[in-house]
């Protein structure tokens, strides 16, 4: 066995160890599976014959999914409505042990969700053909968002990290930020948001894919040059230890610790099968492998690996160790 490969092995088995919080937006992916037979009479478009539905974690959802998957222990924090999406994911959560004491089911809230509608042949695989989001119409009361802070002060002696996974839905506000940036001077916090990376400074590392690295810093991306330079500028300004843009099937680029500009290729097949969640993996990894005692570059590589597996799977997918050894494995040869 190679040293790098024992190494990877070793932080690996660290991650059953871990006690991980994520804080943010709980969404329901639901996926209706269908056949397509006919053109409709009513308008020029397809008729598919429905065969089955499938509801999933989303958001940061499918981080904790994730998480779990790989053997943590973790803590979500979020809101959800009284509705079927909310029931669904808390009890999806419970039935796998975990304490959802962090998740609020707050009257008149619709559960965030997106429906996605899938259609292929019986022995193809099935593309997706729309997608339906449902989102909250009203603000997030204040009183709710205090509780989750104080959620978070009650837990935070017992975990040894914090994922907040943004998509920008209001759970997240100011004095959330604020609660969060304070937990990162004691233990490692990674930030994955989509429109508000700028309010997180001072956390330990971001990871934004290009198109939301280009939206923080102001600065347009053309080629390699340019995601090198983005990541320069977004650790210095917002004073985080790490940046890691994903890059699709270009790879990853880290700005590490020590400012050092680390380029990953891309692990496994370039022809993605659906990079729906993949980024939640990535951001999961990445932290788990950080608690477990790795460098930011091996907790990057690690994620890339992981993210490399799950992009070749339809939905929010999660993986497991042994996948993600036996992606190791392949690789190192």
């Amino acid at each position: 066995m190679k040293k790098e490969e024992r190494r990877f092995r070793d932080i690996i088995r660290g991650f059953s160890k871990a006690r991980i919080a994520v804080i943010g937006d709980l969404v329901a992916d639901r996926y209706i599976f269908g056949k397509p037979f006919k053109l409709s009479r009513e308008a020029p478009v397809l008729v598919v014959r429905h065969d089955r539905d499938e509801i999933l974690p989303g958001g940061a959802g499918n981080a904790v999914n994730n998480l779990l998957a790989l053997g943590a222990s973790v803590y979500p924090a979020g809101v959800v409505g009284k509705d079927e999406f909310g029931r669904f994911l808390l009890a999806f959560f419970r039935k796998k042990g975990v304490d959802t004491s962090g998740i609020l089911a707050v009257p008149g809230r619709e559960t965030i969700s997106k429906t996605r509608i899938m259609a292929g042949d019986d022995h193809t695989s099935k593309q997706q053909v729309i997608r339906i989001d449902r989102e909250p119409v009203l603000s997030l009361d204040e009183r709710w968002r205090r509780k989750i802070v104080q959620y978070l002060r009650k837990i935070q002696d017992t975990i040894g990290a914090l994922i907040v996974s943004d998509y920008g839905y209001g759970v997240i506000d100011d004095e959330v930020r604020s609660e969060i940036r304070r937990v990162a001077g004691n233990i490692p916090v990674v930030v994955d948001s989509r429109y508000q990376l700028e309010g997180y400074a001072g956390v330990t590392a971001v990871t934004p894919n290009e198109s939301e690295a280009e939206l923080s810093s102001g600065t347009k991306i053309r080629g390699d040059r340019d995601v090198v330079a983005v990541g320069k500028k977004l650790r210095k300004r917002l004073k985080v230890k790490a940046v890691l843009i994903t890059r699709g099937n270009k790879g990853m680029i880290l700005i590490d610790d020590k400012g050092r500009v680390n380029t990953i290729p891309i692990c496994g097949s370039d022809q993605v099968t659906d990079v729906t969640g993949a980024g939640d993996t990535v951001t999961s990894v990445f932290t788990l492998s950080l608690v477990a005692g790795a460098s930011f570059l091996e907790a990057a590589q690690l994620s890339n690996y992981a993210g490399g597996i799950v992009v070749m799977k339809r939905g929010a997918a999660t993986l497991t160790s042994e996948e993600l050894l036996t992606a190791i494995r392949n690789d190192l040869g």
